[in-house]
C-alpha cells in the first residue's frame, strides 16, 4: 500500500488500513503518550449505547485522519484495561485490543462492547454520557433514570404496592371475568373465586398488589397516588401534521381508569380509522381475516404491556390523515432486527402481559411484531419501527400498498416533511441567537423533540452553511453565519 504517513486521508482509508475490524460507531483519539480524560466519556457512551471502537494514535481534523501512533503502546494498553477494570467505572468493562503497525507506527483499537447493566459512568453518575450522530453526549437526568429502570426490565411491575384488594376497582375486575368467559370459555380460570383469580394473574401477592395489577384493575384515583400523572394519550389529528391541521387535535381521549378501559377505549376509535370491509365488535377478536385489523390491535396492546410507566414521557397514540403512531416510553430489549428473527419476547411488564394473555388479547408466544409488521403491509405500506435510548416508536402509514395514488401521497408527505423541517430550523436558529452556547440537548428540551432529530437539524444548517460551530462539542458557542 503506498505510504501516507504524512498525509491525512478519509474515513474510508482508514478503514481500508485498519482492514481486520468490524466497525459498528468508532472514534479516534491521538493518544501519543498518555490515555486522553476524554476517553472515558467515549468508554461510556458506547457502552450505554450500541457499543463501538476506540482507536488511539490516530488524530482527526474534520473528517479527514492522520495515523501518528502511541509512543509506549504496552503500558499505554495495560493502563487503560486495568483502568476499565477498576473502581474508577461502576461497572467492569472488558474490552477486545487490537494491535497494529502502520508505517512503523503503533495503533491501538480497543472495542467497548454495550453493557447489560446500564448505566455506565466514571467517577460519579453526572459522568454518564451517551453517543449520538455527533459524537458523546452527556446523559441528561431523565435518560439515565430510563437507565435504570431497563436495568430492571421485566421487573418492575412485580413489585409490591402498599395497596390492598379494596383498592382494585370491583367493576373492571366483574368485567374482565365476564370476558374472559365469553372469549375462552374452556380456561380453568373461569372457575377460580375472584381472589383466586388475582393471585393467579399475580395482580395479589401476599395480601398486597402488584405494580402490574394496579395498572389494569386499579381504580384511577389510586393508581395516580402510585405514579405520576397515569394516562394514555391518545389523539386524532385533521391533517399530516400540527401544522397543517385546522386544529391542534380534533379528538383527545383524556382519561380512563386504568388499563383494560384504555385499551377498549382506544381501540374503538382505531378500528374506524381503518379500512374494513365489515363492521366488527370492539373486542378486537374474530379478526384472523383481516391482518390489518390484527396488527393495528397488537400495536395498541403491545403500547400497554411494553410502556415504562414511570417515565416523565407518556404513551402516545397519535392518528394523523397519513399514518397511526404508537410511542412507548422506554426503549426495545433489543434491536428490531433480532427480535423478528428470532421471534424474541421479553414484555417489559410480564405481569400486565399476562392478564392480557388470558383473555386472547395479546400473543402467548413471540413478541407480536411479526403481525403488527407482516399483517400490516398486506394491506398498508410496511410500518417504521424506529427510537431512542428511553422510547421506540412504530409508526403505521395509511398509505394503501400498491396504490395507484402512492407518489402523490409521498409528494404531499415530503412537502409537509419540508414544511415541517422549515419551521424546525427557524426555531433551532432563533434559540441559538437568543443563547450561542446552547447545546443540542437543551434545545430539544425546549421544543419538546428527541435529540437525534434536533442533531439531524443542526447536522443539516451546518451543511448548508447556515450555522457554524466556533471551538469544541463542550465549551463551544453557536454562530449564524446566515439567516
Amino acid at each position: 500500500m503506498k505510504e501516507r504517513t504524512n498525509q491525512f486521508m478519509d474515513q474510508k482509508e482508514l478503514f481500508d488500513r485498519l482492514e481486520e475490524l468490524e466497525w459498528e460507531d468508532f472514534e479516534v483519539k491521538e493518544a501519543k503518550t498518555s490515555i486522553p480524560k476524554s476517553s472515558f466519556e467515549t468508554v461510556s457512551a458506547f457502552s450505554n449505547t450500541n457499543g463501538g471502537w476506540l482507536v488511539f494514535g490516530v488524530s482527526q481534523v474534520d473528517k479527514t485522519f492522520k495515523i501518528i501512533g502511541v509512543e509506549g503502546a504496552e503500558k499505554i494498553e495495560q493502563d487503560f484495561t486495568t483502568t476499565l477494570r477498576g473502581e474508577k467505572f461502576n461497572q467492569k468493562i472488558k474490552v477486545r485490543c487490537v494491535k497494529y503497525n502502520i508505517d512503523g507506527k503503533i495503533v491501538l483499537a480497543f472495542y467497548i462492547p454495550a453493557s447489560e447493566q446500564k448505566p455506565v459512568y466514571f467517577n460519579s453518575r453526572k459522568n454518564t454520557f451517551i453517543r449520538t450522530g455527533s459524537g458523546d453526549q452527556q446523559a441528561t437526568d431523565v435518560e439515565i433514570d430510563a437507565m435504570y429502570r431497563d436495568s430492571a426490565f421485566g421487573l418492575k411491575d412485580k413489585e409490591l404496592t402498599d395497596f390492598t384488594i379494596d383498592d382494585l376497582d370491583g367493576k373492571t375486575i366483574s368485567d374482565y371475568r365476564t370476558y374472559m368467559e365469553n372469549v375462552n370459555r374452556e380456561h380453568r380460570y373461569n372457575k377460580l373465586s375472584t381472589i383466586e383469580l388475582l393471585e393467579k394473574l399475580q395482580v395479589v401477592v401476599d395480601s398486597k398488589i402488584t405494580i402490574g395489577g394496579m395498572l389494569v384493575f386499579g381504580r384511577e384515583d389510586n393508581i395516580n397516588r402510585m405514579l405520576t400523572d397515569f394516562r394514555v394519550d391518545y389523539l386524532e389529528i385533521m391533517g399530516t401534521s400540527y401544522s397543517d391541521a385546522p386544529t391542534r387535535y380534533s379528538y383527545r381521549l383524556f382519561e380512563e381508569e386504568n388499563l383494560f378501559r384504555f385499551y377498549f377505549s382506544i381501540f374503538e376509535r382505531l378500528m374506524k380509522k381503518i379500512d374494513l370491509p365489515f363492521t366488527l365488535r370492539a373486542d378486537g377478536l374474530a379478526t384472523d381475516n383481516l391482518p390489518q385489523l390484527v396488527a393495528i390491535r397488537e400495536a395498541l396492546v403491545n403500547l400497554l404491556m411494553h410502556s415504562d410507566y414511570f417515565s416523565p414521557m407518556k404513551p402516545r397514540i397519535r392518528v394523523f390523515l397519513d399514518r397511526i403512531e404508537f410511542l412507548n416510553p422506554g426503549s426495545l430489549p433489543k434491536d428490531i432486527e433480532s427480535i423478528m428473527k428470532e421471534d424474541f419476547t421479553m414484555p417489559r411488564n410480564p405481569i400486565v402481559t399476562r392478564i392480557f394473555r388470558v383473555i386472547k388479547l395479546a400473543e402467548n408466544a413471540g413478541s407480536g411484531f411479526d403481525k403488527m409488521i407482516n399483517g400490516w403491509k398486506t394491506y398498508y405500506d410496511e410500518p417504521v419501527v424506529s427510537g431512542g435510548i428511553d422510547f421506540y416508536k412504530i409508526t403505521f402509514p395509511l398509505v394503501k400498498a400498491g396504490e395507484s395514488s402512492e407518489k402523490t401521497s409521498e409528494k404531499t408527505s415530503e412537502k409537509t416533511s419540508e414544511k415541517t423541517s422549515e419551521k424546525t430550523s427557524e426555531k433551532i436558529i432563533l434559540l441559538i441567537k437568543e443563547n450561542p452556547a446552547i447545546s443540542a440537548n437543551e434545545i430539544a428540551e425546549k421544543m419538546g423533540l428527541s435529540s437525534r432529530a434536533i442533531e439531524m437539524q443542526i447536522a443539516k444548517l451546518k451543511k448548508d452553511n447556515i450555522i457554524k460551530r466556533i471551538g469544541p462539542d463542550k465549551g463551544g458557542i453557536w454562530e449564524v453565519v446566515k439567516k
